[in-house]
């Protein structure tokens, strides 16, 4: 290894999976301002991660379902408020009244 240009600040630091809500403690220099407050009762600063090693399907053999729909709904819904999303229902409107032969 190169002299000089490895982060000398490694200290323990608690990573959680959102996914499993599984939860491991490793070193780390990867800055955090949420902690966690481990079993022996240390607070350690806390990292968050959509995947680990325990939800990728890579290692755990099997897929996992993602809720995309909700994202898509939820996107929708943000999207109706907007000026744009008025412009293009009155547009399918005018589309629907007009008779086609």
């Amino acid at each position: 290894m190169k002299k000089g240009i490895h982060p000398e600040s490694y200290r323990k630091v608690v990573f959680k999976d959102l996914s499993t809500d599984k939860v491991f403690i490793t070193h780390s220099c990867a800055p955090s301002k949420e902690t966690f407050t481990w079993e022996d009762g240390t607070e350690y600063p806390l990292i968050k991660m959509e995947i680990s090693s325990d939800s990728h399907p890579f290692f755990t053999g099997k897929m996992q379902f993602v809720d995309t729909a909700g994202r898509i709904d939820k996107f929708n819904k943000r999207f109706a408020k907007t000026k744009f999303a008025k412009k293009e229902e009155a547009a399918e409107e005018t589309k629907e009244d007009t008779p086609s032969e």
